[in-house]
């Protein structure tokens, strides 16, 4: 089981930054092979959901308000660490980033964009596709929707 914290921006602590942007590197431009601006300006917005296993940063998601991002409140950057993948911890960030949404921003409407590859999972976890599929950063994505 994960320990999540939830925190803005201004609350995290330098390690915590640095361990999220590390786990972010790790996967989505090393174990991806995509190049691309991870850091987009837009974390400064966000809240960031962290799950903590034995005090180490394994998964991690962040999450917007309407319009800061979509036009409907929004999960981003979603992401378990390599070896962890199989023990479904990203059931578990979804969830948490799921009940942050309605708690927070009292929304129950989120918008994603996801990897395609992904669209199972996220259809397990209550989202649906939405539209045709669209390269962002060259890795075919989806637009889901989800009401929670």
């Amino acid at each position: 089981m994960l320990e999540i914290k939830l925190k803005s921006f201004k609350e995290l602590t330098k390690q915590e930054l640095y361990d999220l942007l590390q786990l972010r590197s790790e996967v989505f431009v090393v174990e991806q092979n995509c190049v691309y601006q991870d850091i987009d300006g837009k974390d400064e917005k966000a809240l960031h959901v962290l799950g903590f296993k034995n005090n180490k940063l394994i998964a991690y998601s962040r999450i917007f308000k309407p319009g800061d991002y979509f036009e409907k409140a929004s999960i981003g950057r979603v992401v378990v660490a390599k070896k962890e993948r199989h023990y479904k911890y990203g059931y578990d960030i979804m969830k948490a980033s799921i009940k942050a949404i309605k708690i927070h921003f009292q929304e129950s409407t989120i918008k994603i964009s996801a990897q395609c590859y992904l669209k199972q999972f996220y259809t397990n976890v209550g989202f649906k596709a939405m539209g045709a599929e669209y390269l962002e950063d060259d890795i075919p994505h989806i637009a889901m929707i989800g009401s929670f």
